[in-house]
């Protein structure tokens, strides 16, 4: 059993779509496919992986670092002790051998996509699910049937006014969704109030609307803007300051008394540790959006809810970000709170199953071996596409 190639791509993420710091009309991603010579069922096993949006591709440290790093491992160094399967633990230190703690920056992006691809191989080569997988390794088998997932969209869009919003969420709660999540923080605070109170006539209650200001404000505007979101009792008001600002996040938690969200820009177990110590985040109210995608993977990501157990937060305060099918079997196997989506937006890495509709709010898992994304026509098709 080894690896005998790994293929790495940039793929382009074209849209017109903006919130209050980045437009993502030059975009990327990567995507890699980690080729096995195990065969399953007459197929060749091949696991797949991408980085989450918001985030360039990592592609260079991919291919100058990374893939080499792995294709040059011993097989002592990748396989589980009974030599019948890969272990992502053994593969996650082979990729890591020779860095130094700190500087996650960027490196931690390429780490998980190698990551996601190697999970989609192992719990393919088991036969399972990987949410099935994570479940039976740690949680005594249970899982969650389905898991909430909310519809983020509402970003800042040439010639896109109130009415364009308001058919945007309304599409959405068509789709099935019971929470939408919109973008603030990218024109004035009047201008805000007024797209959020349009937003409200269609999902009729705040606590249906989450908004999300990726990182933009100082301490003075999340305060302002605080005072003026309070009464609407949303569902969080999101990523107020820069990720790494814990004491602006504490302070903030002093001013407003509703569910806050922040942690998909925070990229490793010791950043995540430090928002908990330091970020004034209340384990009652408050939700963490730690991606694995973007964050040194799965392998990352146990430590990470092993860390917050230890500091009495529970998995169901975890909402990732990235709207990927990789967190989706996360939240179903591990008990998160749910999961984020993208109907329609960042196409073909975002929603879930061709054959499992959104209802009342919640998606029901697959029973495909692996993360499941043959099941999703578009993305199966670019990801085969890369492997060839």
């Amino acid at each position: 059993m080894e690896i005998v190639d790994i293929k790495v791509s940039t793929v382009p993420i074209k849209s017109k779509i903006s919130n209050a710091y980045i437009d993502f009309s030059k975009m990327t991603a990567a995507v890699v496919a980690i080729v096995t010579d195990v065969v399953k069922d007459g197929k060749r096993v091949v696991g797949y992986g991408f980085n989450s949006n918001g985030r360039y591709a990592p592609t260079g440290l991919l291919k100058e670092r990374f893939v080499p790093r792995l294709l040059d491992a011993k097989k002592s160094e990748v396989l589980n002790d009974t030599e019948t399967n890969f272990e992502p633990h053994k593969i996650w230190d082979v990729l890591m051998t020779g860095e130094k703690p700190g500087g996650h920056g960027e490196r931690s992006v390429a780490v998980g996509t190698l990551d996601m691809a190697v999970w989609d191989a192992v719990s393919k080569i088991e036969g399972k699910p990987l949410y099935q997988l994570l479940a039976d390794q740690y949680r005594g088998g249970e899982i969650d049937e389905e898991v909430f997932v909310y519809a983020a969209g509402g970003y800042y869009q040439p010639g896109k006014g109130l009415e364009e919003l308001k058919d945007e969420m309304q599409g959405y709660l068509d789709l099935g969704y019971s929470v939408v999540k919109m973008k603030i923080g990218g024109t004035s605070l009047d201008d805000d109030l007024r797209r959020i109170e349009s937003v409200l006539e269609v999902v009729k209650d705040g606590s249906r609307l989450a908004v999300d200001v990726n990182g933009r404000f100082d301490l003075e505007q999340a305060i302002e803007y605080a005072e003026k979101l309070e009464p609407y009792g949303l569902f969080w008001y999101e990523e107020v300051g820069d990720p790494l600002d814990y004491d602006l996040q504490a302070e903030l938690s002093k001013h407003y008394k509703h569910s806050m969200a922040t942690g998909e820009n925070l990229f490793s177990m010791q950043d995540a540790r430090n928002l908990i110590r330091y970020g004034g985040m209340r384990p009652d109210r408050d939700y963490l959006q730690f991606d694995c995608a973007l964050s040194y993977g799965l392998v990352e990501y146990l430590r990470i809810i092993d860390m917050l157990k230890e500091h009495g937060w529970s998995p169901r305060r975890c909402i990732p970000h990235g709207g990927h099918q990789m967190s989706l079997n996360i939240a179903a196997g591990l008990g998160l709170g749910g999961n984020e989506s993208y109907p329609g937006v960042f196409e073909p890495f975002g929603g879930f199953a061709d054959h499992l509709p959104v209802e009342n709010g919640y998606v029901r898992m697959p029973d495909e071996p692996g993360i499941g994304f043959e099941t999703k026509s578009d993305l199966r098709d670019l990801l085969h596409s890369i492997a060839t």
